[in-house]
């Protein structure tokens, strides 16, 4: 319990260090609030095990892992070459979420005719998005 306290001691922590501890923990909090959304749903899962209760909050916690992983490397990929994608709003931003890019891609479909494989909906802003992701992205995309 020593190391708990000295972090939140007041008197090792200057201002700006507690706001900056303070705030950090947003990011977490978020994390969590993308695991109770309704889009996820968490809500509609029954287990009565604490066995299977306990692998579904495995899942989750490596679904936020991937989640905030993708997240970064997007937002990397953005910010080092300067890039913007247009968001929600129609405005550029380089600190999008994957929430976002999740919608922009939910309406592509992938269309086998005759063993011909196509993606469609597949546009140029999309094709654009794909391109700040890693190539083992891009390849489901056929790009």
């Amino acid at each position: 319990m020593g190391k708990a306290t000295n972090i939140l001691d007041e008197k090792s922590l200057s201002n700006d260090d507690m706001l900056e501890k303070y705030k950090a923990q947003q990011s977490c909090e978020r994390g969590f609030r993308f695991l109770k959304d309704s889009l996820f749903f968490a809500d509609s899962i029954f287990l009565k095990s604490p066995e299977r209760i306990e692998a579904m909050a495995m899942i989750m916690g490596l679904c936020l892992l991937v989640y905030t992983l993708a997240q970064r490397q997007i937002r990397k990929a953005l910010s080092a070459s300067k890039s913007t994608i247009s968001s929600q709003l129609g405005k550029s931003i380089s600190n999008l979420t994957m929430r976002w890019i999740f919608k922009c891609f939910q309406s592509i479909h992938i269309v086998k005719i005759n063993n011909d494989i196509s993606i469609s909906n597949l546009t140029s802003e999309r094709k654009y998005i794909l391109s700040f992701l890693p190539d083992k992205c891009r390849y489901y995309y056929q790009c």
